[in-house]
């Protein structure tokens, strides 16, 4: 049996994690409110087995305030742009304290106007996506995000990196069920899945990644220690990858995943780009309510063979963690305690 199985494990509950990684946060230097929008956001990635963007990501979260890379008591500035455009100044603070503060305008154009957009510049994003579209998809709209990240990606046909794993998250209400939510890199695989592996001693699957000669492994320290990652599906993913800079970055006001070094900052780890969401009232289509039709497209997708849906797998963890509670390493929940003075 590897080491990593042989780990002892406890369980707490969702409200006591989001409590516990709060005062990590506040110990750390954010602001109370900064530290309750993070500490929500880790707590849901790990209790829906979201690993790589839960309670694996709060070493670097603290770090990166220690460093003074990023400002954990910054204040987002609202500007209402247009009908249908609000823009966000995160003032070199997270991202996600900036969508909460600019969320209410967001909805409310996006009802008045049936499609409204937000520009988030001047900020760091360093978690899962999909909590910033699955709300707006459990209020009956349709949500679509990406953000870029740090240059770790070598574009299709490139010999360098350039790229960051750019993920898109979309998320969509349907009639009888959970909202379909996906969230994926347009790497072919995510930075912080790279960074499990390596810590765990596992090899990546062929294709993921190259080493610092540029030739292909499947040794992620080799990735991490001067490689680089892979466009999922070759020249496609590349695309994706190139449209979400220009999304996220060069029509936002942000950062491009190149234009930014944290060498001055030792223990920086956060990107410091941009993120633009798009939100859609579907009920301004015609006919038939979109939830009905969203019921139906994944009605078909089962009869055609399809078991599990984008999602799925997240929703059925959420539901046992709630019911027995998050399960976390002892030593990791430890550590947490450390971190929060307890």
């Amino acid at each position: 049996m590897s080491q990593v199985h042989e780990r002892a494990l406890s369980r707490i509950g969702f409200t006591e994690l989001v409590a516990l990684l709060h005062q990590v946060f506040v110990s750390h230097g954010t602001s109370p409110k900064v530290a309750a929008t993070l500490a929500h956001n880790c707590a849901s990635a790990e209790r829906d087995g979201a690993h790589s963007h839960g309670i694996f990501r709060i070493p670097g979260y603290v770090s990166t305030l220690a460093s003074g890379w990023v400002n954990g008591k910054a204040e987002p500035v609202v500007t209402d742009v247009a009908s249908g455009f609000v823009r966000v100044d995160a003032g070199n603070g997270f991202a996600q304290p900036a969508l909460e503060a600019a969320r209410p305008l967001l909805v409310e154009k996006a009802r008045s106007a049936g499609i409204a957009l937000l520009a988030i510049h001047n900020s760091h994003h360093f978690a899962a996506l999909w909590p910033d579209v699955e709300p707006f998809a459990e209020e009956g709209l349709v949500a679509l995000s990406v953000v870029n990240s740090m240059t770790c990606v070598v574009p299709h046909g490139a010999d360098r990196p350039l790229f960051g794993t750019n993920p898109i998250a979309f998320a969509a209400p349907r009639a009888d069920g959970l909202p379909i939510v996906f969230d994926l890199a347009t790497s072919a695989i995510a930075h912080g899945d790279v960074q499990i592996a390596a810590r765990k001693g596992e090899r990546l699957p062929a294709g993921m990644g190259v080493d610092s000669l540029g030739q292909p492994t499947q040794d992620p320290k080799a990735v991490l220690e001067g490689g680089a990652l892979l466009p999922f599906g070759g020249h496609k993913g590349s695309a994706l990858s190139m449209m979400v800079e220009l999304l996220a970055a060069a029509l936002t006001g942000g950062n491009f995943s190149f234009e930014f070094n944290w060498a001055d900052h030792p223990g920086a780890r956060t990107p410091w780009t941009g993120q633009l969401l798009i939100v859609i009232d579907p009920g301004k289509t015609a006919g038939q309510s979109f939830a009905e039709r969203s019921q139906e497209l994944v009605r078909q997708m089962h009869a055609a063979g399809l078991r599990r849906l984008p999602g799925d797998r997240r929703h059925r963890t959420r539901a046992q963690s709630d019911a027995l509670g998050i399960e976390v390493d002892a030593q990791e929940l430890a550590r947490l305690r450390e971190l929060a003075g307890q």
